[in-house]
């Protein structure tokens, strides 16, 4: 079923996912009749994006303050004087960049993110676009055999191979811009297949990124199936591309997406603020 917008221009950018949010200015803050229609955009397409956004630090808190307490990050480096805001950085002498590979966020934590936005400050004019994949598609294209199998499935992800000490240590020009490998330390059970907290829809939930292995089995033996799965969930028809300006803002679902930042800018210097909101367990 299509929803309907009163308050806001809705235009999606992909048949999977993503869609473009006009009318909306996020520095005085949506009234709530708009906000509930941004909502329900979020909770529909799983990543929507604003255009020409002016925000202070405060603005962009009070913003993601609406959704839900927000999470410090442990390991980003954060904005001067705001906790808060994790900095995603790359200058034009680096060659590395953070979150080149697919992955949602969080998905280490025993109740992970709800969500992520994106406020990109200074965007090279070609290049650093930002890819994004819906697990409600991935998961609805698969088997009824697989589905029926994957139901009956948990799986651990870690933040250990990812941010501890040992990743870090050949990850190029990355570990200059993130830290504390000794709270690397989160590992976490969660269904494969997720019951989406606000929509019902089932969503597949597993990452690159994090997931380590099926529970039960051995890191060898999930191995060729996670593999599977990983190819799958980014099959072209599943995905969405986002091209920034300076002043664009992206918030995605991370119980229902994965994204990935393409790294073909060097060269070029370019600086995002993201907030990120708590959530809960998943079932």
């Amino acid at each position: 079923m299509t929803e309907t917008y009163k308050t806001i221009a809705v235009r999606p950018v992909a048949a999977a996912l993503g869609v473009e949010i006009d009318g909306v200015d996020l520095a005085l803050g949506p009234d709530e009749a708009q906000f509930d229609e941004i909502r329900r955009a979020y909770q529909q397409y799983g990543v929507i994006f604003f255009r020409d956004q002016r925000m202070t630090p405060e603005q962009h808190m009070a913003f993601a303050g609406r959704w839900g307490p927000i999470n410090i990050n442990r390991f980003f480096a954060a904005v001067d004087g705001y906790p808060m805001i994790a900095e995603v950085r790359k200058e034009a002498d680096q060659m590395d960049n953070i979150g080149g590979d697919w992955h949602t966020d969080h998905s280490y934590d025993t109740a992970p993110a709800m969500g992520s936005i994106l406020y990109g400050l200074e965007v090279p004019e070609i290049g650093g676009d930002t890819l994004f994949a819906s697990m409600y598609s991935a998961y609805d294209a698969l088997s009824d055999g697989l589905k029926a199998m994957l139901e009956g499935l948990d799986a651990w992800h870690s933040s250990r191979h990812v941010f501890s000490a040992a990743a870090r240590s050949d990850d190029g020009d990355v570990g200059v811009r993130v830290g504390n490998p000794d709270l690397a330390t989160q590992d976490a059970l969660h269904p494969v297949v997720i019951h989406h907290p606000e929509t019902g829809r089932k969503a597949l939930y597993v990452n690159p990124g994090f997931t380590v292995r099926f529970d039960g089995w051995t890191a060898e033996e999930s191995a060729p199936l996670l593999d599977y799965l990983y190819k799958h969930a980014v099959r072209p028809e599943f995905t969405c591309r986002f091209q920034w300006r300076n002043g664009s803002v992206a918030f995605w679902d991370n119980r229902s997406t994965w994204h990935l930042a393409l790294n073909d800018y060097h060269g070029h210097r370019r600086l995002m603020h993201r907030i990120t909101v708590d959530g809960g367990p998943l079932h």
